[in-house]
């Protein structure tokens, strides 16, 4: 399990984009990396294609390193640390995600 998935809001926490927030579009390189939707963005030159009728120069977002980022809590808006805990749910046990300072399940 990974502590941050696709989907998630993040902060950016160094770099050129320190304290933007936003969300997780994918998780690449087993866990590594992140691409954050609108942060990080690099121009790149695409070329014509049958499937991309434009080509030219375009803004695409480049990966991020997983510990440039954090997860934000809903409830205060401030980046938290998250670990993993046991907890059962109607007789089933399942492994969450919950918030060290706020005690937030993320799951």
């Amino acid at each position: 399990m990974r502590k941050i998935r696709k989907g998630d809001t993040v902060i950016i926490r160094r770099g050129k984009d320190k304290g933007k927030t936003g969300t997780v579009l994918h998780v690449v390189d087993e866990g590594s990396r992140v691409i954050v939707e609108g942060l990080n963005l690099v121009t790149k030159h695409q070329k014509r294609t049958s499937e991309k009728v434009k080509g030219g120069i375009q803004s695409v977002p480049a990966p991020l390193p997983i510990n440039a980022v954090s997860l934000v809590s809903k409830q205060d808006g401030k980046p938290v640390r998250v670990h993993f805990e046991i907890r059962e749910e109607s007789g089933h046990k399942r492994k969450v995600r919950v918030a060290a300072r706020t005690g937030e399940v993320f799951d």
